[in-house]
């Protein structure tokens, strides 16, 4: 009988190990991971290069560039890209409201 519980309980170990293994996340794309957290300050609106004051991304500079629009075309933001490769995409108020992992 003591054999019996034993060997209940490994299978139990065992199968409780195989279910862990499926709870792998790719860091890549989490929001945890500091090069695609909006605490990197490559990646906050308080960066000169993300403001919405910086003449490249306001919404009234006629060549602007990185501006992102929607299937109308009004403009709903810009986009920056950050030394670490991440592409940010922030509101016209500077809040921001995405990311594209870098391509590394």
């Amino acid at each position: 009988m003591k054999f019996l519980i034993a060997l209940f309980l490994l299978a139990q170990a065992a199968l409780y190990a195989q279910k862990s293994f499926a709870q792998v996340t790719n860091l890549d794309n989490s929001p945890y991971n500091i090069q695609n957290s909006l605490y990197n300050m490559d990646n906050s609106p308080y960066n000169m290069r993300n403001s919405p004051y910086n003449m490249d991304n306001s919404r009234y500079n006629m060549n602007s560039t990185n501006g992102v629009y929607d299937n109308t075309g009004n403009r709903i933001g810009y986009e920056v890209k950050a030394p670490s490769g991440v592409t940010n995409y922030f509101d016209n108020s500077g809040n921001r409201i995405g990311y594209t992992p870098s391509k590394k």
